[in-house]
């Protein structure tokens, strides 16, 4: 299948006529498609209603699930990908209007009641009164998530083998020995390197790669088993355990969601 690219322009942040002080887009992706780095003059609140889809600001990926949406502060450059099926949707927040959550991109839980207010300012026939209470709500409950599917891409000629490995297959069984023995190099260097580019272990930073991919197969419908035979786990217990650990979420209650 054809992907497709969408191009966007990157506009500072800054006040611009609205009609409402949250606008709501949603589109079921037919084509496998990718947006071009962009900003918006306005905040927005990335999430979705089927599947997962990414986004990318820097060397940082966030993945985007019906559970985990992402907070997009105005005038930031991102870009984005999306697979055929995906029905993604976005919030758009008047500049200037709120007290934005966050300065920086930060992950948001999808809670029940907030795709129940988001949902219901979709309803073009709302009436003014209406909106403007439920706007309020929408801006009451929407908070920073301390949960993210959140990676740090690293860049150098020493980790990007392993990360390029990694992230085309997260079931890559090679350990940080076999790592260090092919790339002529201790596992002392690349800890290290991984510390100093990402924050955390080489450990630690598979099993988010491993989350990542997780929550994107169980956001399309997989069976909690084979997205564990997927990637990388030998025991649906053993990646419950993981994936529990960087989401919050067991996969089952992932995928429910």
């Amino acid at each position: 299948m054809t992907r497709k690219t969408r191009t966007l322009p990157a506009l500072a942040a800054g006040p611009v006529e609205m009609p409402s002080v949250i606008l709501g887009w949603s589109e079921t992706i037919a084509h496998d498609t990718t947006w071009n780095e962009h900003s918006h003059p306005f905040h927005e609140l990335l999430w979705n209603e089927r599947g997962a889809s990414t986004t990318v600001v820097g060397a940082r990926v966030w993945t985007v699930t019906p559970a985990l949406g992402l907070w997009m502060p105005a005038g930031t450059l991102h870009s984005g990908s999306a697979i055929a099926g995906t029905w993604c949707s976005a919030n758009f927040f008047e500049f200037g209007a709120m007290t934005p959550i966050s300065p920086t991109p930060v992950a948001v839980e999808i809670t029940p009641l907030l795709r129940l207010l988001l949902e219901r300012l979709a309803d073009t026939e709302l009436p003014s009164g209406s909106r403007a209470v439920t706007e309020a709500m929408v801006l009451d409950v929407l908070t920073p998530s301390s949960r993210e599917l959140l990676l740090h891409v690293p860049t150098s000629d020493l980790l990007r083998p392993i990360a390029d490995a990694v992230r085309d297959d997260p079931g890559d069984p090679r350990t940080l020995t076999d790592w260090a023995s092919r790339l002529g190099v201790s596992p002392r260097t690349i800890t290290r390197a991984f510390n100093a580019e990402t924050g955390t272990s080489f450990a630690r930073w598979v099993a988010a790669v491993r989350a990542q991919h997780a929550a994107a197969l169980l956001a399309h419908g997989w069976e909690v088993e084979a997205v564990a035979e997927k990637v990388g786990y030998r025991s649906a217990s053993a990646f419950g355990v993981a994936f529990r650990r960087t989401t919050g979420l067991t996969p089952g209650a992932f995928r429910a969601r």
